[in-house]
């Protein structure tokens, strides 16, 4: 409200970062449309909507160094890199004057906004704090509740679609098409994903499936209203597969990702 929306869709400043006064405060942020950036919505519903993704990216990178931090430096952590890194970067990709939305980059509801740079940035998080005193390589740390994972998996792809079709900004064609996309690549990813702990010979599980579910979530969502429903079945795949082999590397590693939050939301951003 203060600075941080100004920051992220302000008047650009040569394509690296938003005009911090043409917002500010919300000045003249309210029920009217804006031809560049909301031409279908009240502006004051598309900041919402756009803070709705500033929040979740950093909560993604928490899971990343749970158990590893206290919660004021946590704290001081999500404003400082809100600022310092989201602004910008939402700036460059969403903003129609940002460098790489006129290099033609397309990101249609945050595989590198979000999910990308929340990966990357547990992947350094995780390097920085270094494991968990309990934590031993090729060590499983199952979850403590099951059900949890389920019901929260289950919510999770539900929302993930007012992510996703909520990005068209109207209620369109295009939003329908991002509906299922997201909703077929989510499935065939968890069905690669159980495939492969198969073939593994591991024991496939429903946590497995859940993970699986939400990689195929994360790899579609830049591409939820570009594409086809076929394709978005060949991204579900290899994404399932692909972060699947990624995240049992990453568990034989000394790195601890408490959640996988690299080779799930990282990569699959990347994918």
């Amino acid at each position: 409200v203060v600075v941080g929306f100004s920051l992220a869709f302000g008047d650009s400043l040569r394509g690296l970062i938003g005009n911090p006064l043409t917002f500010l405060l919300f000045k003249g942020v309210g029920e009217q449309t804006h031809p560049a950036l909301a031409p279908t919505i009240p502006l004051i519903l598309f900041s919402m909507f756009q803070l709705k993704f500033a929040i979740i990216t950093p909560a993604l990178i928490t899971g990343a160094f749970a158990e590893r931090v206290k919660f004021r430096g946590y704290l001081l952590f999500v404003c400082l890199w809100s600022i310092v890194v989201y602004c910008p970067l939402a700036h460059w990709t969403w903003h129609p004057g940002g460098f790489l939305r006129q290099m033609g980059v397309l990101d249609f509801a945050g595989g590198t906004v979000v999910h990308m740079s929340a990966g990357f940035s547990a992947l350094v998080a995780a390097w920085v704090f270094g494991h968990r005193q309990d934590y031993a390589p090729g060590v499983a740390h199952p979850p403590a509740n099951v059900p949890y994972v389920l019901l929260g998996t289950g919510m999770l792809w539900f929302g993930w679609f007012g992510f996703n079709a909520g990005s068209a900004l109207a209620a369109s064609p295009v939003a329908v098409q991002a509906i299922m996309t997201t909703h077929i690549a989510s499935g065939v990813a968890m069905l690669a994903w159980l495939i492969v702990d198969w073939l593994r010979k591991d024991k496939p599980s429903a946590v497995g499936a859940c993970v699986g579910a939400v990689v195929g979530l994360v790899a579609i969502t830049p591409a939820a209203g570009y594409v086809t429903v076929g394709a978005s079945l060949v991204i579900g795949a290899v994404a399932g597969a692909v972060c699947n082999i990624a995240a049992h590397w990453r568990g034989h590693s000394i790195l601890d990702d408490t959640l996988d939050v690299f080779p799930c939301h990282g990569l699959g951003g990347v994918i």
